[in-house]
C-alpha cells in the first residue's frame, strides 16, 4: 500500500523585511488556502505537518481544520535561507543564486545556507514520516525552495525549472513505495473564472 504526501506550497504571503517566519497570507492567499481545503477534503488525510513559519500553517490551517487535526510544526522544514542576499539586490539577482544553487549544491551566500545543507536538515523529516506513517497521507505545508530540495532528491527532474513553473499555492500529490517515490501528480490548477 503506497503513502501519499501532499506537499503544499504556501499561498501568497506579502514580503515584510525581518518578518520571514511571522508573516501571513494576504487577502488572495487566504482565499487560495481556501481553495486548497476543497481541493483536498475528500482526500482522507491522516496526518498534517509543516514548516512552524506562518505562510505555511496558514495555508495548511483550512484542510487541517476540515479534518479535525492537528498540524505538527518541524523546524528542519522551514525554508532555505538564502543569507545576505535577501530583498535588497532584487529578484533578478535571487533567481541567480536559486539557479546557481541547484547547479552546485554546495553555493551557498554568506550566512545563507546551500541546497544540500537544507536537503540534510529536512529529507530525514521526510524518511521519519515515511516509516512513522507508512501506508497512511500526510500534508506537508511547505516553501517553494525547501519543497523542489525536497523532491529533487528523490526525481532529480525536480530542480530550478520545476521550481520556477510552481504557483503560490501549490499542491504536489507524492506516491511513495518504501521511501522510493514512484507517482508526482499536481493537484493545483487554475479555476476557471476565479483570478
Amino acid at each position: 500500500m503506497p503513502t501519499w504526501i501532499y506537499m503544499i506550497r504556501h499561498a501568497v504571503s506579502p514580503y515584510q523585511p525581518g518578518q520571514e517566519r511571522q508573516r501571513g497570507l494576504s487577502l488572495q492567499g487566504t482565499l487560495d488556502a481556501l481553495r486548497v481545503k476543497e481541493i483536498l477534503k475528500n482526500e482522507n488525510i491522516a496526518h498534517f505537518v509543516s514548516s512552524p513559519y506562518a505562510r505555511s500553517v496558514a495555508t495548511l490551517q483550512p484542510v487541517a481544520e476540515e479534518a479535525g487535526k492537528e498540524i505538527v510544526l518541524y523546524e528542519e522544514l522551514r525554508e532555505r535561507e538564502f543569507g545576505t542576499i535577501s530583498r535588497e539586490f532584487g529578484d533578478e539577482d535571487l533567481l541567480a543564486v536559486i539557479r546557481r544553487s541547484f547547479e552546485d549544491r554546495d553555493y551557498k551566500l554568506e550566512e545563507g545556507e546551500s541546497n544540500k545543507e537544507a536537503e540534510e536538515r529536512a529529507v530525514p523529516i521526510m524518511e521519519r514520516l515515511l516509516r512513522e506513517h507508512e501506508g497512511s497521507t500526510i500534508a506537508i505545508g511547505t516553501h517553494g525552495n525547501i519543497m523542489a530540495i525536497i523532491m529533487n532528491y528523490y526525481d532529480k527532474s525536480c530542480g530550478f525549472d520545476f521550481l520556477m513553473s510552481t504557483t503560490k499555492p501549490d499542491i504536489y500529490k507524492l506516491g511513495f513505495a518504501g521511501e522510493r517515490l514512484v507517482k508526482v501528480e499536481r493537484l493545483w490548477g487554475e479555476q476557471p473564472g476565479i483570478d
